[in-house]
């Protein structure tokens, strides 16, 4: 399909700079396969679901893997992307032009890193130096690796290291955080459960390739970024179990969504899952593993509306969207949210 199908103008006014407070006062709203749109608040979730539906969530922690250094007299920036061993990760570089192999970048802190290999993207392999753990070294020169257009509005500061984590993250890797469930609090949480709505935990580690802008003109020449996923066994079965019975399944946040199709198989059994998926959802796509998605407001011609296009149709997206911009919802990743039930 052509990638300009999944334009759209949006207002600067709409896009969120702050998360709400308290978190799940953010607006929700509905939309269902009929096109059919409802305003909600995220705090009304326990009552848009019903007792036999499960939601999914990812524990991936953010980690500071935003780096400013220098080589020589040039300046290096670096998003880490996704980890390759204990010492070495893929980034993207800004200013790479200024960069070549086995040249050492000072990120300061006394956090030095050496290029050993440039891949086909554009990005590098970069190799931390030294016996401190990686994850030491980043907690003294990273910062929280906020999407371009937050970061390109305001600065970075102290808010940002509890605003841009979930209250379920708990294993390190992402350099973005699965944004949807940043809406959920203890007390939402309890709501649900009261209400029977049962709840699971996955992990995908998000790589900072969800910020990259599609550049192609056809979605069938867009390659995606890999990334690192774990579903354990009893997970699966208790998913499984539940669409058995007549519950949904109901992914919070498309990291979500991507891992349980990955590991869905044609027969719609959801199977344990560990390891790498590069799955690029489209229109046209069949669903195996999820009945529904509660999700962020995407940017203009990304991955991830193209992704609600698929579950939703273009069209009902295209309209949930301008009723979204209409009515003052705030987008992307500090915005407000959505629930798709196709």
């Amino acid at each position: 399909m052509r990638v300009d199908l999944f334009d759209f103008a949006l207002p600067s006014e709409n896009i969120a700079l702050r998360p709400a407070v308290p978190r799940d006062s953010a607006r929700l709203l509905g939309v269902t396969g009929a096109g059919q749109f409802s305003d909600h608040k995220v705090g009304d979730l326990p009552q848009l679901l019903s007792s036999k539906d499960i939601l999914v969530f990812n524990d991936t922690k953010v980690i500071p893997a935003q780096l400013e250094g220098r080589r020589g007299e040039a300046k290096i920036g670096a998003t880490l992307h996704k980890r390759v061993d204990l010492r070495r990760w893929q980034a993207f570089i800004r200013n790479a032009k200024r960069l070549k192999i086995d040249d050492v970048v000072d990120f300061g802190e006394n956090v030095l890193a050496r290029a050993e290999e440039k891949y086909a993207d554009g990005s590098f392999l970069l190799h931390f130096l030294g016996d401190e753990p990686v994850e030491v070294l980043l907690g003294r020169a990273g910062t929280m690796p906020l999407p371009p257009y937050i970061a390109s509005k305001r600065d970075i500061d102290a808010r940002d290291a509890d605003d841009y984590q979930t209250m379920f993250a708990r294993e390190k890797g992402a350099v973005a955080a699965p944004t949807a469930a940043l809406h959920f609090t203890d007390r939402l949480m309890a709501a649900l459960s009261d209400a029977g709505i049962g709840q699971e935990i996955l992990t995908l580690h998000v790589g900072a390739g969800t910020f990259l802008p599609v550049k192609v003109d056809e979605t069938d020449d867009h390659k995606m970024h890999s990334e690192w996923g774990r579903i354990e066994p009893a997970v699966a079965d208790r998913l499984n179990h539940a669409r058995q019975n007549g519950g949904r399944v109901i992914a919070v946040g498309t990291t979500s969504l991507r891992l349980l199709e990955s590991a869905t198989g044609d027969d719609g059994i959801i199977r344990p899952f560990e390891g790498d998926t590069d799955i690029f959802i489209t229109p046209g796509y069949k669903f195996r593993a999820v009945d529904g998605l509660m999700t962020n407001f995407h940017l203009p011609k990304s991955t991830l509306f193209m992704l609600v296009s698929a579950l939703m149709g273009l069209p009902v997206m295209q309209e949930a969207y301008a009723h979204a911009i209409a009515k003052g919802y705030r987008f992307y990743s500090y915005g407000d949210s959505s629930l798709l039930l196709p």
